[in-house]
């Protein structure tokens, strides 16, 4: 009885606050720390290297970056009065506006007007969060599921270049011992989740970046020769590259970078709460967002630049199952000592990119696949939600699968659109709201792709097999095929059927129908 007591105290009312041993915190952390290292520096490597900056200033980027992708996870995930989501999300670097930095350092502004147009932007992102924050009743399951699944597909492209080598200028970029040292990582991450050990299971990326790092080292593709270079420790200064500047059209392509990466961020605590198993609504994400813009208000000061959530981490929380969110604290207590011991950072940064590549390849699948679950709680009977889902994830391919389509529009379209993230979730919203709360226009039996698409033909025996599957049997029992056909196509292997004698049961519909048990109906 005492023991059952103990189990109970200790068991946390939401799965996100479950505190595990300090040295299982900090593995889990650093493994966190490993999945998103290289998204982490490759927008200052980007846009410093853009900005003609020597290697020293893009160290300075780089260890800012970490420094303030640190604090902000931190933020995240412990939280403080209207500020973090509490969920275990990291936080680093956004992606989304590297191109438009690119062009604003092009432009002759240099790497002051980027900082002062995050500034800037991020201050009305900070301001506008509320509004996002409304936008949670849009967001049913057909969007959400959209959503992560296009997040997992449109991360594909960067585990491929990685398991590439990661730099195509490189003589040796695709070549057969890259990819190979990538599938080979790949493997170790698949049989050490099949290890019985729950702990090295959900231990299976680190443990195999650390050995894919091992074999690279000994076949002479790991070269840890630059890691004593340069200065131990280092504290990113304040406006170490000069006050910032504020241009108006900075500002202004800057302003749609920030509504992205709200749409992106949004779209991540939605998914990780659905991975993790806990509630998220308005009040979580608006402070998710405040936590988001707070800290990309703040970065510009240390020389970084917009945060947002990782989504290559939220893939990392669906595989390994350990859902914690002081977890993903300790991993970035890792990043902001990283942002201070540079020594550091470079020992991280000597890990080979196929390596990470092959662990990539799991962990961005792993967003997907959560994302096809989420869909499968869908209810398409009777409704356009196949059409819906169809055209967003279609649409959200486009830029991914040509990453050149919208180069012909305007800079701020072109902005929006190049994300297949933003696309897809655009879409996803725009149709929801089309089909599933205008209700004006909408058939009764909507679209010959749809009506293919319900469970016409099930058994009640197949049924009582998913007795288990509560989104099944609801999505199948509401089904009118099923409910109005008394012999369901049954299979005679799959035991006694309805009694035909019995007669026809009645569609509240149309009436009566007659038996169709040899009507040649297909499952």
């Amino acid at each position: 009885m005492a023991r059952s007591t103990e189990r109970t105290v200790s068991t946390p009312a939401r799965p996100e606050d479950e505190r595990l041993p300090v040295a299982a915190t900090f593995g889990y952390g650093f493994q966190h720390v490993l999945t998103m290292y290289g998204g982490i520096i490759a927008p200052p490597l980007i846009v410093g290297g853009a900005a003609g900056l020597t290697s020293t200033e893009i160290g300075t980027l780089i260890a800012a970056s970490l420094f303030m992708g640190g604090l902000a996870t931190i933020l995240q995930t412990v939280g403080i009065r209207f500020f973090g989501s509490q969920l275990p999300l990291v936080q680093g670097v956004s992606f989304a506006g590297v191109s438009t930095m690119v062009a604003i350092v092009g432009g002759g502004g240099g790497i002051p007007a980027v900082l002062g147009a995050v500034l800037v932007a991020s201050a009305v992102g900070f301001l506008i969060t509320p509004f996002f924050a409304q936008i949670i009743r849009f967001f049913p399951p057909v969007v959400t599921g959209v959503v992560i699944t296009t997040i997992g597909l449109t991360l594909m492209p960067v585990a491929a270049n990685w398991a590439m080598g990661g730099n195509a200028e490189a003589p040796d970029y695709g070549s057969v011992s890259n990819i190979g040292l990538a599938f080979l990582t790949f493997a170790i991450v698949i049989l050490l989740s099949k290890v019985g050990s729950g702990v090295v299971s959900r231990l299976s990326i680190l443990i195999a970046i650390v050995a894919g790092t091992l074999i690279a080292l000994a076949l002479g593709m790991a070269d840890f020769s630059g890691v004593g270079e340069g200065p131990v420790f280092a504290f990113p200064t304040p406006f170490s590259f000069g006050a910032p500047t504020f241009e108006v059209a900075a500002i202004v392509s800057m302003l749609i970078v920030i509504l992205v990466t709200l749409t992106e961020t949004t779209a991540d605590i939605i998914a990780v709460g659905e991975i993790v198993g806990t509630k998220v609504d308005r009040k979580r994400i608006a402070n998710g967002l405040r936590a988001d813009m707070a800290s990309s208000v703040v970065s510009p000061i240390f020389g970084s630049f917009t945060q947002s959530a990782f989504a290559q981490n939220v893939g990392l929380v669906a595989i390994t199952g350990v859902k914690s969110r002081f977890v993903v604290s300790a991993g970035g207590v890792i990043l902001v000592v990283l942002g201070l011991l540079p020594v550091l950072g470079r020992v991280v940064a000597a890990v080979p990119t196929p390596v990470l590549g092959g662990a990539g390849v799991v962990l961005f699948g792993s967003v997907a696949a959560s994302g096809i679950r989420t869909l499968s709680k869908v209810d398409y009977a009777n409704s356009m939600n196949l059409v819906i889902v169809a055209a967003s994830i279609s649409f959200g391919m486009i830029p991914i699968a040509k990453p050149d389509f919208y180069d012909q529009f305007p800079t701020w379209f072109g902005t929006i659109f190049h994300s297949g993230i933003s696309s897809a979730a655009l879409m996803a919203i725009l149709l929801n709201i089309l089909f599933n709360h205008i209700k004006a226009g909408t058939p009764e039996d909507p679209s010959v792709f749809v009506r293919g698409t319900a469970s016409k033909a099930v058994d009640d025996d197949q049924l009582a097999d998913l007795a288990d599957d509560d989104v099944i049997n609801h999505s199948v029992r509401r089904s009118p095929a099923h409910a109005a056909d008394p012999a369901h196509a049954a299979d005679p292997a799959a035991g006694p059927r309805p009694d035909p004698a019995a007669g026809p049961r009645p569609d509240p519909a149309a009436g009566p129908r007659p038996d169709t048990a040899g009507s040649g109906q297909t499952r």
